[in-house]
């Protein structure tokens, strides 16, 4: 339906374009009975400027565009020179029979010194070439058009085929951290082995199906990231202290890209967290109809190079991901001193998601 919508808009707007060629000639010509040489000489103008124009338009500029440039000039040049001396011939010797010559040639008549045969005939070349030019500008802008169109629908399937595998490289990593604190813990306390792996079988499940949306509601994924807390708090010594604020409107239908912050609360509880001193983790998310805000605050533990092997792998996927997902409408500030890490990511695309 579309395509057939869009080719009779095309032909209509050919109509608008061509019927006033047809009619100007009209309104000049001379009334009452005329031979049928003359009534055709009326339309021979507009006649040759559409042969031009779709000649170019369906066969001369699609060779120019594949490359066959003496071809193209070759053969315009001759059609036009050829147009515009039947034009000529036809119109100048027609109107001289009929004693139907208009000013323009009466001027040339009278004069022996001026040739009308050059001037009407370079002014038909002229006329003929701008039609040639026309049609070969709107075939190339046409095509221009159409492959910027598909060059844009490449890009956004390569970038959303690139939102996909970053989110599917996200579970293996976030897997791979969490597998290994449960492992961990099963060495002393079964109890807490067996709660982490509720915990871990409820944040699997919005692995499973959320993450496969490309926004998830916000609740959501703040609960996702409640209960990866939680399952962390099992295992952290009690020298850390742990402090969660969530500012939320209560009917809250802000969507967000999901998993977008949990590899900052893994880099918190990875490299935030020391057995030797008293250490803290400090999340905070806020969010309103025009930003969401998600911050944390942790200790800065350093860690020797044999324990920051793959540190920074997440970080990397959560910057990409912010910029595939919210282009331009995000900020990412980061902050560190000898006690202190932070990292604060502000969205500024909420209503967009809203349902």
């Amino acid at each position: 339906m579309r395509k057939q919508a869009n080719i009779l808009k095309g032909f209509w707007n050919q109509i608008i374009i061509w019927l006033p060629l047809f009619l100007i000639p009209i309104l000049y010509a001379p009334h009452g009975h005329t031979s049928w040489k003359n009534d055709l000489s009326i339309y021979i103008i507009p006649l040759s400027m559409m042969a031009v124009a779709y000649i170019n338009y369906f066969i001369l500029a699609p060779m120019l565009l594949k490359g066959s440039k003496k071809e193209f000039w070759g053969i315009n040049t001759l059609l036009i020179i050829f147009l515009s001396v039947i034009q000529h011939e036809w119109l100048y010797y027609i109107s001289a029979e009929q004693n139907l010559m208009t000013y323009p040639y009466q001027i040339f008549a009278g004069n022996k010194y001026l040739y009308p045969h050059v001037f009407f005939i370079v002014r038909n070349i002229f006329n003929l070439s701008i039609c040639a030019g026309v049609a070969t500008s709107i075939l190339m802008a046409q095509r221009w058009s159409k492959a910027e169109k598909e060059k844009r629908e490449a890009e956004t399937a390569m970038t959303k085929a690139e939102l996909v595998n970053l989110r599917q490289q996200v579970n293996p990593h976030f897997l791979l951290n969490t597998m290994n604190n449960i492992y961990a813990l099963t060495a002393f306390d079964t109890e807490k082995a067996q709660k982490a792996i509720i915990d871990l079988s409820k944040m699997l499940r919005h692995i499973l199906y959320d993450n496969q949306q490309p926004y998830v509601c916000l609740k959501e994924e703040v609960e996702f990231l409640h209960n990866y807390v939680d399952l962390m708090m099992i295992r952290i010594p009690e020298n850390v202290e742990i402090k969660r604020e969530c500012n939320i409107p209560a009917n809250c239908d802000i969507h967000v890209a999901p998993m977008i912050f949990i590899s900052l609360l893994e880099n918190a509880f990875k490299h935030g967290i020391s057995p030797e001193h008293k250490n803290f983790i400090h999340i905070k998310l806020d969010a309103n109809s025009e930003n969401i805000v998600f911050s944390i605050q942790n200790s800065n533990c350093p860690k020797g190079e044999a324990k920051r092997n793959g540190h920074g792998i997440g970080l990397k996927q959560v910057e990409r991901r912010l910029e595939l997902a919210y282009p331009g409408k995000y900020k990412w500030e980061k902050g560190f001193d000898s006690n202190r890490n932070s990292t604060k990511i502000i969205i500024y695309d909420t209503k967009l998601y809203n349902h």
